[in-house]
């Protein structure tokens, strides 16, 4: 049997109709990125390890549903997050116990900038690539694939101004699912965002009660 054949009888449920929510016909693979999703952004806002390997299936839910939606680079980020979540995994529990305790703390400015810099170029980059690759939204795909990268790499550092990323992408996000149809993912994403407000908060107070000499800017991850 092709692999073909085996990953289109592995793909063939995730696309199975549910049910209707408004112009959206949610299939497994969107109520299923629905549940791994809020729960990975919750485990995010408490700081716990286990965000990355239910950030891992996630990506593979999502990836089946934004390829079948046309937005090619938020499928390809999926592939992308795979591999920096296994990255962040593995450096979040080189902190020493089973239960990560890599500290948090702050980029350094230089680190941002260079991230800020890199977004026109990347966002530009992929908007020219996507359009040849008819997406269906290729400059918002970009952006928010650009914006989502950085966010990743500031998370698995554990710095707290990944939640500044991740917001600024959920912005653009929420608007373009619900024009794309996919009522339910543009639901979860405005959960998202909220929850990104409160990831930002917690954090913010996790570091005020540390002791500054503990936090460091950290610029590597």
């Amino acid at each position: 049997m092709a692999v073909s054949d085996v990953l289109g009888g592995l793909i063939a449920p995730l696309n199975h109709q549910l049910f209707q929510l408004g112009q959206d016909a949610v299939t497994w693979a969107e109520l299923l990125g629905f549940v791994t999703g809020a729960v990975c952004v919750g485990l995010c806002v408490r700081a716990s390890v286990w965000n990355f390997p239910v950030g891992i299936a996630n990506n593979l839910f999502f990836l089946v549903l934004f390829w079948s939606a046309r937005l090619y680079a938020d499928a390809s980020l999926q592939v992308v997050y795979l591999g920096l979540a296994a990255y962040g995994w593995g450096i979040w529990l080189r902190g020493g116990e089973r239960r990560s305790r890599r500290r948090m703390g702050h980029a350094s400015r230089s680190t941002l900038y260079v991230l800020l810099a890199l977004l026109v170029p990347v966002t530009w980059g992929l908007t020219e690539l996507l359009t040849r690759a008819h997406d269906s939204a290729p400059f918002w795909d970009a952006l928010t694939t650009a914006l989502s990268l950085a966010a990743q790499w500031l998370l698995n550092a554990k710095q707290i101004e990944n939640w500044c990323f991740w917001i600024a992408a959920d912005l653009v996000y929420i608007p373009l699912y619900f024009s794309k149809g996919l009522d339910l993912t543009g639901i979860v994403y405005v959960l998202f965002l909220a929850m990104c407000l409160v990831g930002w908060r917690s954090w913010r107070r996790e570091l005020a009660s540390v002791p500054a000499t503990e936090t460091g800017r950290t610029v590597t991850a």
